[in-house]
């Protein structure tokens, strides 16, 4: 996966996990927050209505409610309003606390009854407490409601004048005991059926005495409040600014390590190469750093150690070749000095044969010296190239012409073969010393008998070259060095019978400042084949 990919990934993934986080932190603390003040606003609202009925219970009136509503305000925080079911003010915390009454919420209003309860017994209903219990509301009103209540029981209701002309209502049954049916295993069917029933009607006469008590004493009684908390459009309490900081750091605190951890992972490789880099400009030209991946920065890791290699392989070269300049020049020169010397000093005549053989000598360090010049310029790409159409067929008939004494002296065949005429953009002087080169090569390989062939043919829009010998042929493993500097494949041939070393090196520059490719082919004891490429052209260019 490239560095890219894995940078957006990891990036991604850190904000949906830090998106995540904060959304669940955020959520489930609004949702705690919002219950605990569902609960407390609960706990608040009951207290409030209890303190208000307790009041009412206790006086029996709303007199003198005011402290208490400012009381419950101050401890409450709430916005309370107090007024009867007809909407009677009777108190309001925010005139109480000296600022103009604010609009109140739109909830419904909470109901605070203050009058007492009747309690009566769950089990039955003796009518003893049923008849004090409608004396005491001392009314023709109740005494009737009772009257209904005792007909809709199921009791048969009898009423008699009373000393102040009230009817006295009574009824002619005792409810029996209630009691669950199949409580007692020996009662037959029959009762329990009996005192199910006698259960019911116990349970209407109860509901009907509780509703005609309220009724009676709904007139001495204070009457019934209705209470409003908070104000209209009152904004929400907000989010506690502690937890949510802390959500948000947190999830800050994790995108940090998890950036940390990206960069840390993104720069120890980066690190690497720049260390590396820094050994390589001291001259530490094995530095080389370690590449895993298949990402950007392994790449960039590859092509750093290409480099190096390139660097170390040069370096080496560099110093291979001023040894081989210094091998190559060393021993002429000492023969050179040291016949000098015996000239000087009368030990040696000065015979023409010995003045030819030192000419010779300095010749061959002349061209040496040519050789080096020539590469150096064209690796340097300061070689002067003249180009031109050139006819290729007749550039290797000049070349047979030009070597023709020298394979006739080694008794070497050397014939030209052309298929045609073919045409290439090329600088024809460099071309005959690339040719001049590997022509002078073979025949120094091929032994009496054998033959050179000069070869050139048109493959497409290329023009193919090829010099092949009938020589002994190249080891595989030299193959690769043979176009090093100064690299001989017969280490026993020497400056006078295998060159100066230099010529298949500057044969590849040329070739290569043409834009074409020199390869080579070889089998032990068949011989070897030259080829060149070159961009074939038209005769009129």
């Amino acid at each position: 996966m490239s560095l890219r990919l894995r940078v957006l990934g990891v990036l991604v993934l850190i904000a949906l996990v830090a998106t995540a986080a904060t959304a669940w932190l955020t959520l489930r603390q609004a949702t705690n927050q919002v219950e605990e003040s569902v609960t407390a606003g609960r706990q608040e609202t009951a207290r409030i209505t209890e303190v208000l009925r307790s009041y009412g219970y206790a006086h029996g009136t709303w007199d003198g409610l005011a402290p208490t509503v400012r009381e419950l305000a101050r401890d409450t925080g709430q916005r309370i309003r107090v007024a009867t079911e007809n909407d009677a003010l009777l108190a309001d915390s925010d005139a109480l606390a000296g600022r103009t009454p604010r609009p109140v919420s739109g909830q419904p209003p909470v109901l605070v009854d203050p009058r007492p309860r009747l309690r009566l017994p769950a089990d039955k209903v003796p009518l003893a407490s049923v008849k004090t219990t409608v004396a005491a509301i001392g009314e023709y009103r109740a005494a009737a409601t009772y009257a209904a209540c005792l007909t809709r029981a199921g009791a048969r209701v009898t009423a008699r004048p009373g000393g102040n002309g009230v009817p006295r209502v009574s009824g002619d049954r005792r409810p029996a005991q209630c009691r669950a049916p199949g409580d007692s295993p020996a009662a037959p069917v029959a009762q329990d059926h009996a005192a199910a029933s006698a259960c019911a009607a116990d349970r209407e006469l109860a509901a009907c005495l509780r509703r005609v008590f309220a009724e009676r004493t709904a007139s001495v009684a204070p009457p019934r409040l209705q209470v409003r908390l908070g104000v209209r459009d009152e904004v929400p309490a907000g989010l506690a600014v502690a937890p949510t900081a802390a959500v948000a750091g947190g999830v800050a605190l994790a995108a940090v390590l998890g950036a940390l951890l990206l960069s840390r992972a993104v720069l120890r490789p980066v690190r690497a190469l720049t260390a590396a880099a820094r050994g390589l400009g001291e001259g530490e030209l094995d530095r080389r750093v370690p590449v895993s991946g298949r990402d950007e920065i392994a790449e960039l890791g590859r092509t750093f150690n290409r480099m190096a290699h390139s660097l170390q392989s040069a370096e080496e070269r560099q110093r291979r070749l001023t040894g081989d300049i210094a091998h190559e020049l060393r021993t002429p020169l000492a023969n050179l000095r040291g016949y000098l010397e015996a000239l000087r000093d009368g030990v040696v005549a000065p015979t023409p044969e010995l003045l030819d053989s030192l000419h010779e000598e300095v010749m061959l360090q002349q061209r040496i010296v040519d050789d080096l010049q020539d590469l150096a310029l064209a690796e340097a790409g300061a070689l002067t190239y003249h180009r031109a159409v050139v006819e290729l067929g007749e550039l290797l008939e000049n070349a047979r012409t030009a070597h023709r004494a020298q394979a006739e002296a080694v008794g070497v065949a050397l014939r030209v073969e052309a298929e045609g005429p073919v045409y290439a953009d090329a600088d024809a002087d460099r071309l005959r010393q690339v040719v001049g080169n590997l022509v002078g090569n073979a025949l120094r390989a091929t032994a009496p008998g054998g033959s050179v062939t000069l070869a050139v043919t048109r493959r497409g829009a290329s023009a193919v070259l090829r010099v092949r010998d009938t020589g002994k042929g190249i080891a595989p493993a030299d193959l690769p060095h043979l176009f090093d500097r100064f690299w001989r494949a017969d280490p026993s041939r020497g400056r006078t019978t295998g060159g100066s070393g230099l010529g298949l090196s500057i044969a590849r520059q040329i070739v290569t400042d043409h834009a074409g490719t020199i390869e080579v082919t070889s089998r032990v004891g068949v011989g070897t084949t030259f080829t060149v490429t070159l961009a074939a052209v038209d005769a009129d260019g």
